[in-house]
């Protein structure tokens, strides 16, 4: 396999990992070991990636003679297990997991910084960004994830300019449904996200160190007009918004031709494809003229702040994982797109993948900082109030209040 030569870590690094002494983590079953810093390095993984890993894994040790034990886990465990096994000294080295977990796992002290070095600069921007947490980078990023509006094309051939273009297509198609996105009874601002952004209503105003807790933009006047626009979308407007509206849904009316556009993820591609339907994936349309742009997801690899040896597993992540070709498995064995901006590229020969990718060239990093638990609290149960005909000023500056009393305790 390729080794990346441009990371800060590549020349010595491996000599320095040969030279250490100290013992190495623990396994997921929690036992110690007596072997040295220059024999293990422990990865806890997702159970659906192993395989994909075990290439880098074998060639780092042939390299090094350090052995990689790639440990499956169940990406519902991952994240606690790690945060309680980590103080204990019986976590793993690295653990694979999401960026918006960076804020918990800071607090909580068992993440250690990561340096990319130059090879930053080989990664997508918006990776880079949510790899960074108050000013330092703790993650080795390797995919990113965001929505699309997926496009029936047999029944709209061509993308809409706008919101208001995209109904106006699915009527002239003679749906009644044009546009679906799921909602359910709590709301779903994830997916209604790129409509606020397009008001210029961000949840938290940002700084060079990421986002500012301090800075609370959800209740500025552009929240109000994006709450003023929802509500004319709702069940007192034109009914596009529904509540009613759940996953199933959602994805039964594109699936069926009832809807010509569908707001969802990558996740939902496989399934329109298997149904046979002819899929084009566009940008999410503005209603403001203002570019909608959604959260976007990013997956990468943290070291334990407890890890005996932190330069291996840098060197691993770096100049290993951070390789066109293994986050390339990476890809195939999940769809998404890669991080790596030169593995992006190639996995953007796929139009589907392509269509993400220009998408998610207009995403931002869901903020991960802790402050954004209090958002979530309130966030879809105000939009659902709202698309069910509740007053959306009052609503949404009620929302604001309470999320600034959330945070400040």
């Amino acid at each position: 396999m390729r080794v990346n030569t441009k990371g800060l870590l590549a020349a010595g690094a491996v000599a320095v990992v040969a030279t250490l002494g100290l013992a190495s983590c623990a396994s997921d079953s929690g036992s110690t070991t007596e072997e040295s810093a220059s024999s293990t390095l422990t990865v806890w993984v997702d159970a659906e990636r192993v395989d994909a890993l075990k290439g880098a894994a074998e060639a780092y040790t042939e390299k090094t003679g350090v052995k990689v034990d790639l440990v499956g886990k169940d990406n519902a465990d991952i994240k606690d297990d790690f945060i309680q096994q980590v103080p204990t000294g019986k976590g793993p080295d690295i653990t694979m997991g999401a960026h918006d977990w960076l804020g918990e796992l800071s607090t909580n002290g068992v993440v250690a910084p990561i340096e990319l070095g130059d090879s930053a600069a080989d990664y997508l921007p918006v990776a880079i960004d949510a790899s960074t947490y108050e000013g330092t980078t703790y993650m080795l990023p390797y995919a990113v994830e965001n929505i699309a509006v997926l496009r029936n094309a047999d029944l709209v051939p061509e993308a809409a300019t706008s919101f208001d273009d995209m109904i106006a297509k699915g009527q002239a198609a003679g749906l009644t449904q044009p546009f679906v996105v799921e909602q359910g009874a709590e709301g779903n601002p994830y997916h209604l996200y790129p409509f606020q952004t397009a008001f210029g209503a961000p949840v938290f105003g940002s700084t060079d160190a990421g986002y500012d807790p301090t800075d609370l933009q959800l209740g500025n006047a552009g929240g109000e007009a994006f709450a003023q626009w929802l509500g004319s979308q709702g069940k007192n407007g034109t009914g596009v918004f529904n509540t009613d509206i759940d996953g199933d849904i959602a994805k039964d009316a594109f699936l069926t031709g009832k809807a010509a556009f569908w707001l969802t993820g990558p996740w939902n591609v496989g399934s329109a494809i298997d149904a046979g339907l002819n899929v084009a994936i566009d940008t999410v349309p503005s209603p403001t003229g203002e570019p909608a742009s959604p959260f976007a997801g990013v997956k990468g690899f943290f070291i334990s702040a407890e890890s005996k040896n932190k330069v291996a597993a840098a060197d691993f992540l770096v100049n290993y994982i951070g390789t066109e070709d293994v986050q390339l498995e990476l890809f195939k064995a999940g769809n998404i797109l890669p991080a790596l901006t030169a593995a992006a590229e190639s996995a953007s020969s796929d139009p589907i993948i392509e269509g993400f990718a220009a998408v998610g060239a207009e995403a931002v990093p869901m903020p991960a900082i802790p402050a954004m638990g209090a958002v979530w609290q309130y966030w879809g149960i105000a939009e659902a109030e709202i698309i069910n005909g509740a007053d959306p000023v009052a609503t949404w500056q009620k929302l604001a209040a309470d999320v600034e009393a959330a945070i400040a305790g």
